[in-house]
C-alpha cells in the first residue's frame, strides 16, 4: 500500500530560513498541510539557537535579524538567546499558523515519479514538486583531524557541545579557530581556567568601524561567487572579520587574545609543535566552524567536483526544484529572510510552469479508439 503523501513544496528545516520561507510561501497563497510542509527534526522551536549555551546571552548576539512580518521586541538582553528565540519562533509559528511537523528527521531526497521528488522521513515518505531546504549547519560541527588526536588523555569537545565557561574552572584550555565562537569561549573562559593558549590556522583579522551595508554587500558577494562555482561555502564571518569591540579590546590588551601559530600535534598531555614548543593541556576546544548539513540530498548528485553545489541564487543549477535557503551567502539571518523570499517566487513560477504543460498535455492527449 502506498501511504506518500504529496504537496507542492517541502521545507526542510523551521530555523531562521526554514520559517522565512514558509512564511513567504503563505503570504503568497500556499495553505500549509495541504500545498506545503514544514519538517523539522529539532525537538522544538528555535532552530540551532535552542541548542547554544547559556553563556550566550540574548545581548551578546551579533546580527539577530527579525523575521518578515514579526518583529522580536523588549527581548531580555541579560536572558540566554536559546531560551528568547526559542520563543519568539514558537510564537511566530502559532502566529502564521505554520503547521511544523517535528520531530521529522529527513533521511534522503531522490528523484521520484512523474518529474516529482521523493522525500523519504522518519515519519514516512513525501511527494513534491519542489524542496527548500533550510538545514543550516549545526548538525554537522567540523572536527580537523591532527596526529596524535587519539592519544590526548584530557578532554577534546566542539563548540556545539560548550556548556558554558563554569566546567573550565581550574584547567589548562587550549581553543582552537579564530572566529566569533572561539574568540568568544576564550574570552569566557580566561576567567575560570588555570591558563588559556589560542591557536588558529591564520593570524586574525580584526574589522574597525562600523559593519556598513556596502561593506556587507562586498562580503556577502565573495561567498556567492564561490557557491557559483560550486564551491563549498564559507561564513559570512569568514570574510568580513572579527569586530574590534570593546571585549576584543580588552582581551588584546590583557594577553587572553595573544593568537599562536596551528599546532603541529596532539601529544597525551597536550599539543606540540615541530619546532619543538610544547604547550600542558587539560582540555582542547575545537571552535573550528561547521559544514552544511546536506547529505540527505546525496541521491540527486548535486554536488560538484570542488565539494560544494552550484547555486545561482538560491536554486541548485544542477536540479532547478531544489532551493538553498541558509546556505553560504544567506547563511546570515536577514540573508535567510530575503533568500526565503526569493526561492518561493522562483518556486511559484516553477509550480505554474508544471501545472500549464500537465494542463496543455490533457487537452492534447487523442482520444481513445473506441
Amino acid at each position: 500500500m502506498n501511504n506518500t503523501r504529496e504537496v507542492e513544496v517541502v521545507v526542510v528545516g523551521a530555523g531562521q530560513a526554514g520559517l522565512s520561507s514558509a512564511y513567504h510561501l503563505r503570504r503568497t497563497g500556499f495553505e500549509p498541510e495541504r500545498d506545503f510542509v514544514v519538517l523539522d527534526h529539532s525537538p522544538g522551536p528555535g532552530g540551532a539557537w535552542q541548542f547554544r549555551w547559556p553563556s550566550l546571552t540574548y545581548g551578546k548576539v551579533h546580527g539577530m535579524h527579525a523575521l518578515p512580518g514579526m518583529e522580536l521586541t523588549d527581548a531580555d538582553p541579560a536572558r540566554p538567546s536559546s531560551e528568547v528565540v526559542a520563543e519568539y519562533f514558537a510564537a511566530y509559528e502559532r502566529t502564521f499558523d505554520l503547521r511544523v511537523r517535528r520531530p521529522v528527521a529527513v533521511r534522503a531526497v531522490r528523484e521520484g515519479s512523474g518529474g516529482r521528488l521523493l522525500v523519504e522521513t522518519s515519519d514516512g515518505d513525501w511527494s513534491t514538486r519542489a524542496l527548500i531546504n533550510a538545514t543550516g549547519t549545526w548538525d554537522r560541527p567540523f572536527w580537523p583531524r591532527y596526529p596524535g588526536q587519539e592519544t590526548f588523555r584530557g578532554r577534546q569537545l566542539h563548540t556545539a557541545q560548550y556548556p558554558g565557561p563554569e566546567a573550565f574552572a581550574g584547567k589548562r584550555v587550549v581553543v582552537v579557530g579564530g572566529g566569533a565562537s572561539g574568540t568568544q569561549h576564550l574570552l569566557e573562559i580566561a576567567g575560570y581556567a588555570a591558563s588559556t593558549t589560542w591557536v588558529t590556522r591564520r593570524p586574525p583579522v580584526y574589522r574597525e568601524g562600523p559593519f556598513t551595508e556596502e561593506f556587507g554587500r562586498a562580503a556577502v558577494a565573495l561567498v556567492e561567487e564561490r557557491v557559483r562555482r560550486g564551491l563549498p561555502p564559507r561564513s559570512v564571518v569568514s570574510v568580513t572579520g572579527l569586530p574590534l569591540n570593546d571585549a576584543i579590546r580588552k582581551g588584546l590588551a590583557d594577553g587572553v587574545l595573544d593568537r599562536l601559530p596551528m599546532f603541529d600535534r596532539v601529544t597525551p598531555d597536550g599539543v606540540e609543535w615541530a619546532d619543538g614548543r610544547h604547550v600542558d593541556a587539560d582540555v582542547i576546544l575545537w571552535a573550528t566552524g561547521f559544514r552544511a548539513a546536506i547529505d540527505h540530498l546525496a541521491p540527486l548528485r548535486l554536488r560538484e567536483p570542488g565539494g560544494g553545489i552550484r547555486v545561482e541564487g538560491t536554486r541548485a543549477v544542477a536540479d532547478p526544484r531544489i532551493h538553498l535557503v541558509g546556505y553560504g551567502p544567506s547563511a546570515s539571518t536577514i540573508g535567510a529572510n530575503r533568500a526565503g523570499r526569493a526561492a518561493v517566487r522562483d518556486i511559484r513560477r516553477l509550480t505554474a510552469e508544471t501545472a500549464e504543460t500537465a494542463e496543455t498535455a490533457e487537452q492534447t492527449e487523442e482520444p481513445a479508439v473506441a
